[in-house]
């Protein structure tokens, strides 16, 4: 009689998939659970406050209360309390009721269900990091959304907010060089930035490749959500010569491929023209005829928004070109470009 076959390895496997899951699941819950008495907390310090029931000296009080009968708790101290008390009001302020409602095309009532609801899917140091760092109801939902959407860790979302991606993504928004039916909105940023990079002021352009390979895990967290890497000096066959390209990546979302040619010199018109023919070949040669047209990004160290703008003017091929960094750019230079570009828009509708 032949002994049954275990396959051991696949079976063990499930059984520390099944326990992996399970606890994410009792961690979610505990952290919403724990979101929510801080929002809870919040809510009452917030009224009696207001109220003219409670001054500083009562909260004091109530932080000693609480030490007293509960001294393993963390966080429930003065600063702690009045933290709560921050994170209720901001949420529960219809300015940002009203900020989702019309952002999402909700009702209020759905709204209202839609704020308690995401603030219970982070965590609350991740909500620390939001309310210390941001100023706009808008720019708070943003990052909100952003760690949701793409399962930011906290310390993911943190150099999110240190490198200004709402103001880029923002300003890329407004200043897409193609119609957007070529280009989507919030896939792309402009600048990116690459402060993990930690090159020399003078390097090669394969000196930034290889850096940018070393850490592509950091690099697909900047470029966004929803890119698969495929590969670097991607070989196309043209005829009877061999050509390669510099980083080439699948957009799961976009459905297309999209490809990152590296200048670590100013923009110039000439590079799209190879831009252009690498489209070209992997267009005809690569793409799959279930997805899109491969779209292409210009990574250069500068660019002059004047020779940008007639160089695209008469491209056919989906492509953008950006600034790249090596450092963080200042958050209130960004904001304050942000703010003139919207400025500049106004007056060009009106």
């Amino acid at each position: 009689m032949s002994k049954l076959k275990i396959d051991k390895n696949g079976d063990f496997e499930q059984v520390l998939i099944l326990i992996h899951e399970a606890r994410n699941r009792v961690f979610s819950r505990a952290n919403a659970e724990l979101v929510m008495l801080y929002y809870n907390v919040g809510k009452m310090v917030s009224q009696k406050v207001s109220q003219g029931i409670w001054g500083d000296a009562v909260v004091d009080e109530l932080a000693k209360y609480i030490e007293s009968y509960l001294p393993e708790l963390t966080g429930f101290n003065r600063r702690g309390l009045y933290r709560m008390k921050q994170f209720f009001e901001t949420y529960s302020n219809s300015l940002f009721v009203s900020t989702v409602m019309t952002q999402m095309g909700i009702e209020e009532k759905e709204a209202t269900k839609f704020v308690t609801t995401a603030l219970s899917q982070m965590q609350w140091s991740a909500h620390l990091h939001i309310l210390n760092k941001t100023k706009t109801t808008e720019e708070k939902l943003f990052y909100i959304q952003l760690a949701i959407n793409e399962k930011l860790s906290v310390r993911e979302l943190e150099r999110q907010l240190n490198s200004a991606v709402y103001e880029r993504t923002m300003m890329s928004n407004k200043i897409a060089p193609l119609p957007l039916t070529q280009l989507p909105q919030g896939v792309f940023k402009d600048p990116y930035i690459f402060e993990f990079l930690d090159l020399p002021n003078t390097h090669s352009e394969k000196d930034l490749e290889k850096a940018l390979i070393q850490n592509l895990q950091k690099f697909i967290l900047e470029v966004g959500k929803g890119f698969t890497y495929m590969g670097n000096q991607y070989r196309l066959q043209v005829g009877n010569k061999d050509y390669y390209t510099d980083l080439l990546f699948y957009h799961r979302d976009l459905q297309c491929l999209v490809l990152f040619e590296l200048k670590i010199e100013d923009f110039a018109p000439e590079f799209l023209g190879k831009l252009n023919f690498y489209l070209e070949a992997l267009d005809r040669d690569v793409k799959r005829l279930n997805e899109k047209p491969s779209i292409g990004i210009l990574l250069c160290k500068g660019k002059d928004t004047e020779v940008v703008e007639y160089a695209l003017a008469r491209n056919t091929s989906p492509a953008l070109i950006a600034d790249y960094e090596t450092k963080l750019i200042d958050k209130k230079m960004l904001a304050q470009k942000l703010h003139q570009l919207s400025e500049q828009l106004k007056k060009d509708i009106e």
